[in-house]
Parts: C-alpha cells; structure tokens; sequence
C-alpha cells in the first residue's frame, strides 16, 4: 500500500512538472510550446506552432498516460510516460543543438533555460514512480498470499467425508464409526464343497484340514525292483 501511494505521488508529481516545462523557457527565452513536434524530426525552424501542434501536445499525452496508469495501477503505462517526456526532451536537445552549433547555459540567461531542466526532471520521476510502484501483479500476489495463509475450514455436517477418507465432498457412504471390513482375498468357491472327502487330493496351497489322511502303504507291499508287489 506505501510503495502504491508513493510511487503514484512520484508519477504524477512528474507528469505535472513534464506538462508545465514547456510553459517556461527552454533556450535564448524560447518558451518550449514555441517549438513544433514535427521539429523535433525534421529541424528547428523559427515559425510559431500553435498549442496543440507544440511539445505541448506530447507532454499532455504523457500525463493522460500517467494517470491511466495510477488509476489501473499499471507500472508499463506509467513507465511509458516516462519514456515519452525523457524521448521527446532528448530529441529537442539533439536538434537544437544541430541547429546552433552547440548548447550552452550562459550566466545571463541565454542558452539551455529551466523549462528543459523540468522537462528532463518529470521524466525521471515517472520512471521512478513506475519502478516504486507494485503494479497489479504484485497487488494479486499479496492477496493470494492473504487467502493461502487464513486457516482451513473443515467442512461441515452437510458435507461428510467417506470412509477410509478421501478428502473428497460428498455423501458418506459409511457413516459407522467402526474401520470397514477387509473383503475375502479368496472369492471363489469353498473348497470343501468342490472338493469333499475321498474325492482326491487337495489342491497345492489351500487347506488340507477337510481332506481324509491316507495311510501308507505297508512295507510289505511296496514293490520290488522289478515292479511287482511283494507278497
């Protein structure tokens, strides 16, 4: 909030002294609307522009900029002012000096006077009013970072959670305190059922409790080498 007010104070306080500078005398007491935008292209030349087709005319676009800017809090827009006010006060003083030779601030009051000093000045000050101020973005970021740093609310009763929770909203499909029964691994038949007593042997790895046990064969009638039974 300071860094806003601060520099918006900073930009417009620039835009007033750009829009004010060519009131005053920017050489040999030429005042600066004295001097034609189209000049500044094509070369100083000594006829008398009107008010709006002088340096005047960009000044005041630079201040409709400025303020465009303060209002959306745009640090680009700002900063273009500044650009404008700096761009055309340089390009006044190359084709001035082109066109006398050299500039010069006398003591007498002849030469560069303070209406270009004022201009140069407001310049610089939109463009630190456009580097001080946090623009948009940086308005966005604070508050998201408001709303990231308030609590979590936990959801209310017309909101329950499943079960196990998923954090997800929603009806409660278990609404008993107690843990959810795990399911059977093994959902297929019991194996009693398809395989009862004295119908073979149990299949590998399941439970051999419902299978009879078979007695070894004596040793009397194990067979021979010669695979005949003895006895």
């Amino acid at each position: 909030m300071i860094r806003n007010v601060l520099g918006s104070v900073l930009a417009l306080a620039g835009a007033a002294a750009a829009v004010l500078s060519p009131f005053r005398d920017w050489y040999d007491g030429r005042p600066g609307r004295g001097y034609r935008v189209a000049e500044l292209f094509s070369g100083i030349s000594a006829s008398r522009p009107g008010p709006l087709d002088s340096i005047l005319l960009a000044f005041l676009f630079a201040a409709l900029l400025t303020v465009a800017g303060v209002v959306l809090r745009s640090r680009l827009l700002v900063a273009a002012a500044g650009v404008v006010v700096l761009g055309f006060t340089v390009l006044w003083m190359v084709r001035q000096g082109e066109s006398v030779g050299s500039l010069a601030i006398a003591a007498d009051g002849s030469g560069l006077g303070w209406g270009v000093a004022e201009a140069a000045a407001g310049g610089v000050l939109l463009l630190l009013g456009a580097a001080v101020m946090p623009g948009r973005h940086g308005a966005g970021r604070r508050l998201a970072r408001k709303r990231r740093d308030q609590p979590y609310t936990a959801p209310g009763s017309e909101h329950p959670d499943t079960w196990p929770p998923t954090q997800e909203p929603g009806p409660s499909v278990q609404t008993s305190t107690l843990p959810e029964p795990e399911p059977e691994l093994y959902t297929g038949p019991d194996p009693a059922e398809r395989h009862g007593p004295g119908s073979g042997p149990a299949p590998v790895g399941r439970d051999t409790a419902p299978y009879p046990v078979a007695p070894d064969e004596a040793p009397d009638k194990a067979p021979d080498a010669d695979g005949r039974p003895n006895g």
